[in-house]
């Protein structure tokens, strides 16, 4: 027989996984649960590659949460919505992959399938997770968002530009976690860097994020069309696959 996905901590994660967050302090919550449970796994414990970007997606959430309770957003209802359905995605993948389904993205298997070994360096494992979740999630979370609210991703909206917000908040926070991934003689490299790395990492973020909004503009189109969806999605997680097991090879431990 063979083991159980998760380990030791497989009908935790499974119970977990049975229920859906339907707001936004049901996903932290869910995420925090996911957190405590992952950083149990061996043969890695507290170094499990799916921990490492868990903790960052914890982080970035908490901080919406945050902004949503003060106001930072001009459409709370769409940015909840849009969370929520998120994380959905990020949920279902870990749904297929205990159960061994030959459905489960390729943009987030390879990731998955590091959780037993070889060993990922902290700061690639964070990045080929953030890779999957906005190259290949955040784009159908965006249709399926606007579809549920019955509007349309249009340029210069205000759902548009409490999308860009969120930009800001990785600003604010990627910095200080990216730090904790780093090892000593990385923090030493980036410290005689200054605010170089801060700085291309946020713009790398803001490009992803933007690709990510077209992407959801052309699928918007299409929605309506099986075959032309399905198109769209084999692209997206495919090419996000490609470039998630290149954050994991040897090339992503100068990753910093």
């Amino acid at each position: 027989m063979s083991e159980p996905v998760w380990g030791p901590v497989h009908r935790d994660i499974v119970d977990l996984l049975a229920d859906h967050p339907a707001d936004v302090p049901a996903v932290v919550d869910h995420l925090t649960k996911l957190q405590d449970l992952l950083v149990r796994m061996p043969p890695l414990l507290d170094s499990c590659p799916l921990a490492d970007f868990n903790k960052l997606y914890l982080t970035i959430t908490t901080t919406v949460l945050d902004g949503l309770y003060d106001d930072r957003f001009v459409d709370p209802v769409f940015l909840s919505r849009l969370d929520v359905e998120f994380a959905a995605r990020y949920f279902d993948a870990m749904r297929l992959w205990t159960d061994s389904s030959a459905g489960t993205p390729k943009a987030w298997s390879c990731l998955f399938e590091r959780m037993h070994g070889p060993d990922a360096r902290p700061l690639p494992s964070a990045a080929a997770g953030v890779n999957a979740h906005i190259n290949f999630d955040l784009p159908f979370a965006l249709v399926t968002t606007f579809d549920h609210l019955e509007s349309e991703p249009m340029d210069g909206s205000d759902q548009h530009r409490d999308y860009l917000e969120i930009n800001n908040i990785f600003a604010e926070k990627i910095p200080q976690l990216r730090r904790g991934y780093l090892e000593r003689w990385q923090l030493l490299i980036d410290m005689l860097n200054g605010d170089i790395d801060d700085w291309y990492q946020g713009e790398l973020v803001d490009y992803t994020r933007d690709v990510a909004w077209r992407n959801a503009q052309k699928i918007w189109q299409c929605r309506h069309d099986p075959a032309a969806h399905e198109c769209e999605r084999n692209r997206l997680d495919s090419t996000a696959a490609a470039l998630g097991r290149l954050l994991l090879s040897p090339l992503g431990a100068f990753l910093q």
